[in-house]
């Protein structure tokens, strides 16, 4: 891995807690495949042929992230980012190695679960809820949400009728309805117009000022370099890099 560090100073900086520790992090996991069959081999084989093989998803991955920071995570498709996301999350069985995480975790991404046949309304009840918020204290927020999220009176309508950015819109707003000690975000911004995604980025500034951490998954890289404080590049389920945004991005655009 290629360490990138920021120039020394006259004094260290004072140290803050440790929000995450990924440590000689590996995740495997096995999927299907088969080779193509005409129609009349595949009746007479069914489905027997297929075989099972393993994935290598993340490879011995080791990065801390402290209180208060904002880190982006970069790397091209099937790079291993999401997979991490969802083993912070703890949604992901690891092979070997170890993550501990200060607090409450929050993960939101554009396949947040909704519920498709509930309102817009139904699903920041049930959203917060699942919080541990009470009732009282999600009807004092609704209309805020109903604000940041733009959806006006579609927040009367089931969540099948919305757009993708939409729903994406509703899941970022519910997912910061409360604000974690950990938010994850898998691609979470990079569903919307214009206005919310500026909308989002300065909401992910606010959680990051009021001391939650913030880890950010998404192949914006203006995102990162707006919002994030460290980057980490992940090349083939390896980490190459963590360090200065700058550095990281550059390094991952030579790839």
């Amino acid at each position: 891995m290629t360490e990138v560090t920021e120039p020394p100073t006259e004094s260290e900086p004072i140290k803050r807690p440790v929000a995450v520790e990924i440590c000689d992090v590996d995740i495997k996991y096995r999927v299907y495949e088969e080779r193509y069959f005409s129609a009349r081999e595949l009746f007479s084989r069914g489905f027997k042929s297929r075989a099972s093989i393993q994935v290598h998803a993340v490879k011995s991955v080791s990065f801390d992230v402290q209180v208060g920071e904002a880190i982006g995570i970069v790397g091209s498709n099937g790079s291993g980012k999401s997979t991490l996301l969802r083993a912070i999350a703890g949604l992901q069985s690891l092979e070997s190695g170890t993550i501990r995480v200060r607090g409450q975790v929050g993960l939101l991404g554009v396949g947040a679960a909704l519920k498709p046949t509930l309102s817009g309304y139904r699903n920041v009840m049930l959203g917060g809820l699942a919080m541990g918020l009470t009732t009282d204290e999600i009807e004092s927020k609704m209309g805020e949400i109903v604000e940041f999220s733009g959806l006006g009176e579609a927040m009367a309508r089931p969540m099948n009728t919305y757009s993708s950015g939409m729903r994406a819109r509703l899941a970022f707003s519910i997912a910061t309805l409360q604000i974690p000690d950990v938010l994850l975000i898998d691609e979470a911004l990079a569903v919307g117009d214009k206005e919310f995604r500026e909308k989002s980025l300065q909401r992910v500034r606010e959680i990051r000022e009021a001391a939650g951490t913030v880890i950010m998954v998404t192949h914006n890289l203006d995102e990162i370099r707006e919002t994030c404080s460290r980057a980490a590049l992940l090349h083939e389920g390896a980490l190459l890099a963590c360090g200065e945004v700058r550095d990281v991005i550059d390094l991952y655009n030579t790839l």
